[in-house]
This record gives structure tokens, sequence and C-alpha cells, in this order.
């Protein structure tokens, strides 16, 4: 695994050009399967599946961040880097993300596993048995990492990548309303009322007062999923909470000067104290910004599949021990 040499040192730069930066892939080769599948009685989920040339060695599968979905930038760059290592890789939409809003009755969250679980069960009994790793960006780095503290020991997922993850929820949302982070909150909310509005379970007159993530977590997310308040919602839906139960192999990547995600919130003793997570740190990058100086742009994709292949490779030698 190649060490980050950013190319910009400003992590809003870093954030802002990593976003918009052109990814131009030639898929012919790999075409796309995009189904629903059925999580419970009331949802479906997209799910995009792409298979390598030959056998595959593994399956990855990408989870992406607020009011994003499998055509954000840092998707399609992993989709092609995994498909040209030999994995098979699954694009999974969060519920309502997708043009899925009229097939769900609820909308997504950030600790909602449920339906991710349901998917790997569905596509364990399909029969591949190949190692599963999940990679998750921001918002599902947290569900991805919930969900491996959900269920501990399993034969479910092999390992998981978590890159710029919020696992403290509610420092997460406090650290949106500060004044640099501003215009990417409008742009979050503006999307997230769309989304909303879209489902058509939320009256217009309702969210229009809305200003901040807080502010819909409050009297949109929180109420539609039982929780008391945003507050009660952060505090039993953040990943950190699920980390000391992580017992596959964890690596989360997080830059110093994400602009989103304080950087305090990685001294949780629980990363410390289990073997099973690595945390890997870097002084620039912002958020979802790895864009590096040198070599493959994307480092952090680089990265996520070096981390995959290690983990195959680890279980192709436990298994060859036995």
């Amino acid at each position: 695994m190649r060490p980050f040499e950013p190319l910009f040192r400003n992590p809003h730069v870093a954030t802002v050009v990593a976003n918009f930066w052109p990814r131009k892939y030639d898929y012919s080769a790999y075409p796309m399967q995009s189904r629903l599948v059925q999580t419970d009685p009331d949802t479906q989920v997209l799910v995009q599946t792409q298979f390598p040339i030959g056998k595959p060695v593994g399956e990855v599968v990408l989870l992406h961040g607020l009011e994003g979905g499998g055509n954000a930038g840092y998707c399609i760059s992993n989709a092609w880097h995994a498909l040209e290592r030999g994995f098979v890789v699954h694009r999974f939409h969060m519920r309502t993300c997708g043009g899925t809003e009229h097939l769900c009755k609820t909308l997504y969250h950030a600790g909602l596993t449920s339906d991710l679980r349901e998917f790997l069960l569905q596509n364990a009994a399909e029969g591949r048995e190949l190692p599963v790793i999940l990679i998750g960006y921001s918002l599902g780095g947290n569900v991805g990492l919930k969900l491996a503290g959900e269920l501990g020991h399993t034969n479910l997922i092999a390992g998981v990548c978590a890159i710029s993850t919020p696992i403290d929820l509610g420092a997460c949302a406090h650290r949106m309303r500060d004044a640099d982070n501003l215009i990417y909150e409008r742009r979050f909310v503006k999307r997230m009322k769309m989304r909303v509005l879209a489902t058509g379970r939320v009256p217009a007159e309702t969210l229009l007062p809305l200003q901040s993530i807080f502010d819909i977590d409050e009297y949109v997310t929180a109420p539609s999923f039982g929780f008391r308040d945003a507050e009660h919602y952060y505090q039993t839906q953040s990943a950190k909470v699920f980390l000391s139960q992580i017992r596959v192999p964890a690596m989360i990547v997080q830059s110093k000067d994400d602009t989103f995600i304080p950087f305090r919130i990685f001294s949780n003793p629980a990363i410390a104290a289990n073997p099973a997570i690595r945390l890997v740190v870097t002084d620039h990058g912002g958020h979802l910004g790895f864009l590096a100086r040198k070599g493959q742009r994307f480092w952090m994709v680089d990265f996520a599949m070096d981390f995959a292949e290690q983990v195959v490779r680890s279980g192709i030698s436990a298994s060859s021990s036995k």
C-alpha cells in the first residue's frame, strides 16, 4: 500500500476537485446488470452488478455517501479498478436512491443496515462462495462498519474498508453547521429535501423552514424511524458504538483535515483496542479528496483495492493451512 502524496493540500480544493474530476473508463467489456432487491415487504433497493473477465477472485460491495449513488465519482473509479483486479462489483444503493423513491415507504439513514444485510444474505444464497469486502465512502462507511459490528464473527463479509467516515454522526452533523461548511451543507440540504419531496410522504411546508442536516434529522429522519430526536438517532446509529464488536479485518482511512469530520472522533478507544481494526491517517485529503500527485490518481481507490486483495489472500492462506 503506497503512502499518500497529495496533489492538493488545501482540504476544500481537494474535496471539490476530486468530486468533479473526470472519470473516463471504457466499461464495454463489463456490462452492467441492474436489479431491484426486495429487502422487506415494503422496500426494494437498486443493486448494479458487473463481472470481471475470467474467474473472479472476490466481490466488493460499494456503499455510497449522503445523497450519492452508483454514479458517484468514487464508485465509478472503484468499480473500474475492482473489475480490472478480478473482483465482482456490486454498486449498492441505499433505499430511495438511484430512482427508487417510489419503491420504499421510508427514507435511508446513516445507520440503516437491514437492507444491506438482506442483500448479502440473498447474495450468499446464490452460492458463489467468494469473499465479500464492503467498501464504504462517507455515510456508506458508517453503514459498513456498523453492520460489521452487528455481525461480529460472520461468513457474510470478509472485510470492510471505510473512507472519510462519520463514525460519530452527532459530532459530524454539528461540524457541518460551521461557517466553512456552509456551501456544502446547503447543497446536501437541497438534495435531501428534493428526495424527501419525491417520496410524497412529507409535505413541502414541513421541509421549507429546515436549513441544516441536523434540522432534517430532527424533523424528518428521527420521527420516520422511531427515534426520539436527532440526538437519539446519532447516539444509537453511529459506527463508534459498534467498533468494539467488529471481528473481520477493517480498514478506516481518514485525513486529519477533513472539513466535514472532526478528527478527534478517531481517538475512540475501541479503534486502538480492537486488533481487527486498522486506522490509516493522512495529513491531507479533505473529504473523499485523496487525489495523488504521483501514480494512480485516485489513491483512496487504489488503497481500498489493495486492502481487498490482502483480505482475499489472507483468506486463501488461512484455508490452505487447515
